[in-house]
């Protein structure tokens, strides 16, 4: 990929909030060292039912401090409109102008009737469009093979649809390891005449127990090739974490050179595996 093409496309690193003052230290560090290498910008997750709000608050001004273009994930499960107007004027306050807006979900051992006054993520989209106008760059999810809650294909690219003709600017898909079914799932959306942006979603491989546990949660599926592989290593970190980098590189590179427009990094607040695909991947380097 040449340069030109590198500065065309969206690449963007993805953290969740630290549950401690240890964890705080450890992502500043983190931070700088992704910084340096000049992403669009971070997103920053927002637990079940806004269950880290105050803590996502923290981390997104820690990275407004830095000067760091900031997309906190918002979701409306277990929210009302006017919670979430509250949560637009605060990151307006801070200059915040993306959001990832999501349907999100309940935290455990709440039920159906808690989920709030807006149900689905296109709601969220056209309520933020009602109160905000174009203010916001908004992202919102999409799915290459599948929610795991759709009952098939084709309804849940009308439920994305959906969420696009509300007002969304982009989407960041849910992490995956084929990139023959983010292809397949692009071209089903242009026939659907959505013509947004569908940013690809990776997450590098570090840690097998996490990633399947992860994986088998939000329906996302590990080749059987690579999960034989990498249940072979058992205990083996460094086996794991190259074998890791090599499906991830060549996922990668694969959906660079076939059109892709751009990688949003979940990087589990890890600075090291991301680096090493930016570096390998050709991306940059470090501007300090």
């Amino acid at each position: 990929m040449n340069e030109q093409a590198n500065k065309q496309n969206i690449y963007s690193f993805e953290l969740f909030p630290p549950k401690t003052r240890e964890g705080l230290e450890r992502l500043r560090h983190n931070v700088e060292r992704l910084n340096a290498v000049g992403p669009q910008y971070f997103s920053v997750t927002y637990g079940a039912g806004g269950s880290t709000r105050d803590r996502t608050f923290e981390t997104v001004s820690l990275l407004r401090s830095q000067g760091i273009d900031t997309a906190p994930h918002l979701s409306c499960i277990g929210s009302d409109r006017a919670e979430i107007s509250q949560i637009l004027r605060h990151y307006l306050e801070q200059d915040v102008h993306r959001i990832v807006a999501l349907r999100g979900d309940l935290p455990s051992g709440m039920g159906a009737g808690a989920t709030g006054e807006l149900r689905y993520a296109n709601e969220l989209v056209a309520f933020i469009r009602q109160k905000t106008g174009e203010t916001f760059h908004i992202e919102v999810a999409a799915y290459p093979e599948v929610h795991p809650q759709a009952p098939n294909a084709k309804q849940d690219i009308q439920n994305f649809k959906r969420k696009v003709d509300a007002g969304a600017d982009a989407a960041i898909t849910q992490y995956f390891y084929n990139a023959d079914g983010y292809f397949a799932f692009v071209d089903a959306c242009r026939r659907c005449d959505i013509r947004i942006p569908i940013v690809p979603g990776v997450m590098p491989i570090t840690n097998y127990t996490r990633l399947a546990r992860f994986s088998d949660a939000c329906g996302a599926e590990i080749p059987r090739w690579v999960r034989k592989r990498l249940e072979a290593y058992a205990h083996d970190i460094e086996s794991i974490r190259e074998l890791g980098h090599e499906v991830v590189w060549s996922l990668c590179r694969r959906l660079l050179d076939g059109g892709a427009p751009g990688i949003h990094f979940y990087t589990m607040n890890q600075a090291a595996p991301t680096l090493r695909l930016w570096r390998d991947l050709g991306l940059g380097s470090p501007t300090g």
